[in-house]
């Protein structure tokens, strides 16, 4: 009998050495790389983190709120605040929330166009351009905003209230304040005092003619006068 398995073992030697199956075939395992997934390019980070009641008829009922700011550091930002039952579900609520409120943001040589004071509630900030090699010169989540955005060369400062969730949207607002005059020239709109020019005359011909007339009309009379006499 051994010989006999011996003999099978020579004359089939795919029979016990059949090989892996095919990745799609029934039973198979379907071939896996890591990386295959698209990575994210928005970058995230959390501002605040608290925790939440809300007084119900049957008692208190505990959520926790995130604040949450996406950005990609080429000029989008976005910046959201969302509440869930637990703490992972609140960030990715508010990360959700974040991507779909995306601004762009006008950077120029790494800085921004001109000086602005935003105003938010109770928090107030000031953003300035800064010369080049300076850095982002900024505190707190002013500067987690500035570097999420792309802005590398920068001086801001809170002047308001130190409420994190304030300061962040203030930001953002100013941020998004900044307005071009078409898609293609990078041209800053920025609002004048200086006042407007007079009106000049439409046709100049018309009132040279006019001022031409006004001599000979008074030579006319000056002879009317004479003729009388």
């Amino acid at each position: 009998m051994a010989e006999y398995k011996k003999q099978n073992n020579t004359t089939n030697p795919q029979a016990n050495n059949r090989g892996p199956k095919k990745p799609f075939q029934r039973g198979g395992r379907r071939p896996f790389k890591r990386g295959d997934r698209e990575r994210d390019e928005f970058q995230q980070k959390m501002v605040d983190l608290a925790r939440v009641t809300r007084v119900m008829a049957g008692g208190k009922r505990m959520k926790f709120r995130a604040c949450m700011v996406v950005g990609d550091g080429k000029g989008q930002i976005g910046v959201a605040v969302a509440k869930g039952s637990d703490v992972a579900g609140a960030i990715t609520k508010s990360v959700s929330k974040a991507k779909k409120a995306l601004i762009n943001v006008i950077i120029i040589d790494g800085t921004l166009p001109h000086e602005i004071n935003m105003k938010f509630g109770a928090a107030k900030i000031m953003m300035k351009p800064a010369k080049k090699g300076n850095g982002i010169k900024a505190g707190g989540v002013l500067r987690t905003v500035l570097e999420l955005a792309g802005v590398k060369d920068v001086t801001a400062k809170i002047l308001g209230s130190n409420n994190k969730v304030n300061n962040v949207k203030a930001a953002v607002k100013a941020l998004d304040s900044f307005k071009v005059t078409t898609a293609g020239h990078r041209k800053i709109v920025k609002t004048s005092d200086k006042p407007k020019e007079e009106v000049k005359d439409v046709n100049p011909s018309a009132s040279a003619s006019s001022s031409a007339e006004a001599p000979k009309d008074k030579q006319d009379d000056k002879e009317n006068k004479e003729i009388k006499k």
